[in-house]
Formats: structure tokens, sequence, C-alpha cells
């Protein structure tokens, strides 16, 4: 017998003794109450071992699903403490990236947790196979009532077995662009560049179309458009641009950041800037602005025009004199 079972036994035999000398004291000075007392006491017992239902072999008492509930409390402590020195101890002294450290994090922790729920059963004396019915109608009540938790559990292990996303990766699904933090049971979590955390239901990953900008490695590539007048040469504006993105500390020199003519626009000649970062990745905007700003001052510093837009108009014939109001400096006006 272990010392835990020992610990609860004496303990039930306590609170019975001292029930029992309250029940002698009260028939001693009061015989009704005296037997009243017992006979709720009895009442408890029964209680306490009477079965609920019974599957074939199986059947669940009072006593049997309290001491149910603390093992299960107690593998659920035994287990996250486990989870944890498993991964203090052995993963995070790897060069295993975070992502996978936290899947196999968490498939050991599902792993244990299984395994000691079912020595749990076979330590009360349950026959698993006896409770192939119990089971089944379980299973059908999952199915009807908890279908969305189910398939989103189903595939949150997808998840951490397949890695197409992983904990740190940047994903955009459909609208919302964020950093992933955290792969639960039912649900995603995703942080946005404002901070905000979105729950995103796991099976949302498996079923939808996901953007994982951060599959491969870190690097991400950022597109700066902008544009200058038809009188720049531009060989020389390439040579800029591309010397104030080499001098940017987050502009990876490896792959090389690059200029692209786009075409001949209404009012500028049109290019892009496709330069490389990893340290920028979830902050694409400042690094964009950081450009802007340089670009400007190199612009300017090279006499390099950043153009308005402007429209020509030309006119073949007018049936009718048009009248022209001309404004002088000393503030006549004249028509013509």
């Amino acid at each position: 017998m272990s010392r835990r079972s020992w610990s609860v036994k004496r303990t039930a035999l306590l609170v019975g003794a001292a029930v029992a000398a309250i029940a002698a004291a009260l028939r001693l000075s009061e015989p009704a109450a005296g037997a009243q007392l017992l006979a709720w006491v009895d009442g408890l017992q029964d209680l306490w071992s009477r079965l609920f239902s019974r599957f074939d072999n199986f059947g669940p008492t009072a006593a049997l699903l309290v001491k149910a509930s603390v093992f299960l409390a107690t593998l659920w402590f035994v287990t996250r403490m486990l989870s944890r020195a498993f991964r203090a101890e052995l993963l995070d002294k790897t060069a295993l990236d975070e992502g996978l450290k936290f899947s196999l994090q968490r498939i050991v922790s599902y792993s244990f947790f299984t395994l000691g729920a079912l020595a749990g059963l076979h330590m009360f004396g349950v026959d698993l196979s006896s409770i192939a019915v119990f089971s089944g109608a379980l299973g059908i009540g999952l199915g009807l009532g908890f279908q969305t938790i189910a398939k989103n559990f189903a595939s949150g292990l997808i998840l951490l077995v397949e890695q197409p996303i992983k904990v740190g990766d940047r994903v955009q699904v459909e609208d919302l662009l964020g950093d992933i933090v955290h792969i639960g049971a039912r649900g995603t979590w995703v942080r946005t560049n404002e901070n905000v955390v979105m729950i995103v239901p796991n099976s949302e990953f498996i079923e939808g179309r996901v953007t994982n900008w951060t599959a491969n490695d870190r690097n991400v590539r950022i597109n700066v458009p902008f544009g200058v007048s038809y009188e720049s040469d531009p060989e020389r504006v390439r040579s800029v641009v591309l010397h104030v993105a080499q001098e940017h500390a987050d502009v990876l020199d490896d792959p090389p950041c690059d200029v692209i003519f786009i075409g001949f626009g209404d009012s500028s000649l049109d290019f892009e800037l496709r330069i490389w970062t990893s340290k920028q990745v979830t902050t694409p905007k400042i690094i964009a602005s950081d450009i802007y700003f340089k670009l400007f001052a190199a612009f300017t510093e090279e006499g390099i025009e950043i153009p308005y837009p402007q429209r020509d108009v030309h006119l073949r014939s007018v049936s009718q004199p048009v009248r022209v109001e001309a404004l002088h400096s000393d503030g006549r006006t004249e028509t013509r």
C-alpha cells in the first residue's frame, strides 16, 4: 500500500471515529437524535459505495469518481512539472529552433498524460475492455456535441507533428498578420504588430490558406516603391538608391538589394527598391519609413527631383474666344 493511500485511509478512519464518538454521545443523551445521526451516516456510506450505473463489468461509484478526480488532478500537476523539466533540462540545451522545442514539449506532455490516465484506470481495477460500450456512447456524444472542439484538437496535433507553422513564425491568415506565440489544444495565439493577441481555431491553419513568411528562414524581402522626374538619369538614380539601402544597419548584404525600373508613369519614372531583412520582419513599415527618409535626403543632396503630379492640356481648336486674366506683380489685372 502506498504512502498516499495509507494517508487517505487514515484520514477516513479518523473522521469515522469522530462521527461515531459524536453519535455515541448523542445516543447517551438523546436516543432519538443518536439514532437519526447513525441513520444519516449509514446513508452516506451507502451513497459512497452505491453503483450509479453499470456497463458490463464496470460500475462507477462515488468513491471511484472522487479517487479518479484526485488522481487526474495529481497527474495533471505532475505532467506540467515533468514537461517543464524536460524543456529546461533537455530541450533548452540543444540547438533546436524554438518552434520545434515547443512541439516536442507538447507531444511529450500529451503522451505522458494519456499513458498516466490508462495506468490509473488499471490501478483502480477497471478493465479497459469492459468500458467499450461506455466509450462508444461517449464517442457518439463527443461527435455530436463537441465536433468543433474535437476537430480543433485533432488539427492542433497535426500542427505539432507536421509543423507547417511553429511558435515564432510570421504568418498571415486572410487579413490577420502576426507572430505565433502559442499553439494550444483548441486554438493558436497570433500576436499582431499592435500587440493584440488573436486566437485562431487550429482547424483554420489546416483547412484554409495560410501564408508563412518565415517558413524557410527569417529573411524577408520588403519592396519600397518610389518615383523621380523624367529629367533624372535612371542609372544615377539606381546608384544613389542602392548606396542608401546598403548603409542601413538592418538591410542584409546577402541576398543583395536591387532596384527595379517598373515603367513610365504619368508624372514620373517609377522604380521599386527591393531589400532583405531578418531583424525587422515584424515591422516592415518601420524599415520602409527609414529608407524613405534617407532617400529624400539623398535625392535633395544629389539634385534628383521628386515630381508632383501634373497634366498637360492641348487645345486643338476653339470656336469661341477665350478670356484670359493675367495678374501682374503690382496687383493689376489684365484681361485679354
